[in-house]
């Protein structure tokens, strides 16, 4: 039974590998024709900065898939041995949180080479090092606080039901709607200052967006995300009375108040159809899959491992195997999201008007120039990752015109790399 879960994992990282590789073979070639959507050195630099993240990517890849052979072998039974604790509740939680530590830590040096390198170098990060350390350490107490609250949620379930794993999936299931729910008022508390949107005009505007949709909204605010990142984003956050507007301090430095009204529009959409509560049952269903089937595993495996069956060996286990069930999903997630993405899109470009299509190519346009998005990806790196449609193609749906000199930029050959 082991084996065969290694087996698994191994053709996970394989399949990510192959992706991976295939992307910056194809990023390398598209990047030397006719540039698309962006300017020469725009479009050079949007390049360059995606093959270095999937460069990143790959060594994340191959560091985590030795961390997991590691405690596959005898991690998890060197961690399980090394506490003992009288309270068997306590002792699962910090077993558990411990191996999530243990994990943090192997990936600090990614997230910081990530923020103080790879994005410093491509004008991304405005954060300071200790801002940093702060971010870090802030997200480090709040996971032990709340992640020991839900590991010893899980340990009582476990304790108590024979079909524990249905329970612990309602249980996590529901835990998942309460973020949703706090995750706004938590952000604004501890990492982003929210400041209501001074610009009666562009409220008023944005008021009417709402009331179009049936969207009611504890307010629009503005986040001052600028002290971190050079980004451009918005979100709207919560559930029922804590939804709320949230627009990145750089995102209304950069954009036209049409294209930032489209923009809006194209995220009141996706409220309108109700997307947030398709992505919601599809995450519920991927979790209720991963409940079931880590519910029902053999006991040799826990043999094999020189473990008992306890819940924080199957909840470490679960951990560890929880990417591979998001990747075999994702497919199937990516191409729903991609096709509420492409109705979003019609239904922002709707409440915007007469020429409302125009206002959000125009937006797309420059986000893809601000954020240096490279507009191009490998078809097979799409059906694994993409959860919004390439923009090119998002453009083409709103009936823009897309220029190339060379349409072999557009094609879905993976040339060598170079």
């Amino acid at each position: 039974m082991l084996m065969t879960l290694i087996t698994v994992y191994s053709l996970y990282v394989l399949i990510n590998l192959y992706v991976s590789t295939m992307q910056i073979g194809y990023i390398s070639q598209a990047k030397r024709k006719t540039p698309v959507l962006m300017g020469s050195v725009e479009y050079m630099k949007a390049a360059n900065y995606a093959v270095a993240k999937e460069r990143l990517s790959i060594a994340r890849t191959i560091v985590d898939y030795v961390v997991v052979l590691a405690w596959l072998s005898f991690g998890i039974t060197y961690l399980n041995s090394a506490v003992f604790m009288q309270d068997a509740a306590l002792e699962t939680v910090v077993v558990v949180l411990g191996f999530v530590l243990i994990n943090s830590l192997i990936s600090l040096p990614f997230s910081i080479y990530e923020k103080f390198s790879l994005d410093e170098k491509f004008g991304f990060n405005k954060s300071t090092v200790g801002q940093f350390v702060k971010d870090t350490l802030v997200t480090l107490v709040l996971s032990i606080i709340f992640g020991g609250i839900v590991i010893w949620g899980i340990y009582l379930i476990m304790s108590t039901f024979a079909l524990w794993w249905f329970w612990s999936f309602v249980f996590i299931f529901s835990v998942i709607v309460l973020i949703n729910m706090l995750f706004p008022t938590i952000r604004a508390l501890f990492f982003d200052k929210l400041t209501p949107l001074e610009d009666k005009e562009l409220a008023t505007d944005i008021q009417k967006l709402m009331d179009a949709t049936g969207f009611v909204s504890s307010g629009v605010f503005i986040s001052d995300a600028s002290k971190r990142d050079a980004r451009l984003n918005a979100y709207f956050g919560g559930l029922g009375k804590t939804k709320r507007v949230v627009l990145f301090d750089t995102l209304l430095q950069k954009l036209e108040k049409t294209e930032l009204l489209a923009v809006l529009g194209h995220e009141l959409g996706h409220f309108a159809h109700g997307d947030i509560y398709k992505n919601m049952a599809m995450m519920g269903a991927m979790l209720f899959g991963m409940f079931f089937i880590f519910g029902n595993l053999s006991e040799s495996l826990y043999l094999e491992l020189g473990v008992s069956q306890s819940p924080s060996i199957v909840m470490i286990l679960f951990l560890i195997f929880m990417p591979v069930l998001g990747f075999v999903m994702m497919p199937i997630m990516g191409m729903v999201s991609r096709h509420n993405e492409y109705e979003a899109d019609k239904m922002g470009a709707k409440l915007s008007g007469v020429g409302g299509e125009f206002f959000l190519a125009n937006a797309l346009k420059k986000l893809v120039t601000e954020n240096k998005s490279f507009p191009l990806s490998h078809p097979v790196y799409i059906f694994f990752h993409y959860t919004h449609p390439p923009v090119v193609e998002r453009l083409k749906a709103l009936g823009m015109d897309i220029a190339s000199g060379d349409k072999t930029a557009l094609e879905g050959a993976c040339p060598t790399i170079e």
